[in-house]
């Protein structure tokens, strides 16, 4: 197959892939110059970094399949892709755990100071008595989105005896039921934010959840709670969270995704001394990311062999 490569995956993965096929690698190439490079391509491969959209899909008269090298797919123009008939596929389960395992760091991170001890003992000072942090035990954990990720997360809270409450779109009884035996309570939204001394992010961005934290949302938070994103920076109005946490309503914030993520930009949020930022790390861990690499040969492989893939209505993320 012809392939471009808008984002790097595992080295392994891509020595694999142009062993076997016509590989073309377009990292980092700017909108208008990545057209051209389009023209005889029969499939894209991308993380959330790259962007399809429908122009670009008009420069791809070829295409016949874009593979998402992770969970989120609203960086792809769906639409566009189903009425071309091209099919889109995701590899969500190796980054869920890399990404549970990062949320909960972020959390520790956030809650026991450690970032900010860390700068202090760096610029040479030993604040120890004015870095004093929470117990997670006995704390309420709120999981917005309980899907694979957010289930996840939540496991992680009951094993370190939290009270773990979660929402999503979509509650049945079994479900209900399964998610218990793992320590997670599933109720509504509203009951999630209120509660919560630790709300954590897991949701799709899409056009119901862009922008779903603002200030109304902050406002019924609990004074004094903690919010953790590691879904997509467009879930969060940041200029909302800068004034929930200007005025003291948060105790603090830790994010690893943001409305503007490039290099040369420093995050709105970064003087906060109570906010730990990350560069969208969370799907990260080299285990997750191998295992990524050899789903995206497997897909294209298969595709290649029978074009037996799930149809694009198949490929929406669980919240």
């Amino acid at each position: 197959m012809k392939i471009i490569m808008l984002s790097p995956i595992a080295p392994e993965a891509t020595e694999e892939l142009q062993a076997a096929h016509d590989v073309v690698s377009a990292i980092g190439i700017h909108e208008k110059d990545l057209r051209p490079l389009l023209a005889d391509r029969e499939a894209i491969v991308l993380r959330s970094g790259g962007r399809i959209t429908e122009e670009l899909l008009r420069a791809a008269p070829e295409m016949r399949l874009i593979v998402r090298a992770g969970s989120g797919i609203d960086n792809i123009d769906l639409e566009a892709a189903r009425r071309r008939g091209i099919r889109v596929v995701r590899v969500p389960g190796p980054s869920a755990q890399a990404v549970a395992e990062l949320t909960f760091a972020l959390i520790l991170a956030l809650v026991r100071k450690i970032a900010l001890a860390d700068r202090s003992m760096r610029e040479g000072r030993w604040p120890k008595h004015q870095l004093g942090g929470h117990l997670l035990r006995g704390k309420t954990l709120g999981i917005v989105g309980a899907g694979s990720i957010g289930r996840r997360v939540g496991e992680l809270g009951a094993a370190w005896r939290m009270r773990v409450l979660g929402c999503t779109t979509r509650i049945s009884e079994a479900r209900r039921l399964a998610y218990a035996e793992v320590g997670i309570t599933l109720t509504d939204l509203d009951t999630v934010v209120a509660e919560a001394d630790i709300l954590s992010l897991h949701t799709p961005l899409d056009a119901t959840t862009h922008q779903l934290v603002d200030a109304e949302f902050l406002a019924r938070m609990k004074p004094g709670a903690y919010l953790v994103n590691t879904a997509r920076g467009g879930v969060v109005n940041e200029a909302a969270l800068r004034d929930a946490l200007e005025r003291g309503h948060l105790a603090g914030a830790s994010l690893d995704v943001h409305e503007t993520e490039r290099d040369g930009t420093i995050p709105p949020l970064a003087e906060f001394p109570n906010v730990v930022l990350t560069p969208h790390i969370g799907g990260m861990a080299l285990e997750s990311q191998r295992e990524i690499g050899e789903r995206i040969v497997e897909i294209v492989r298969a595709f290649q062999a029978t074009a037996d893939l799930p149809v694009i209505e198949d490929v929406v993320p669980v919240a």
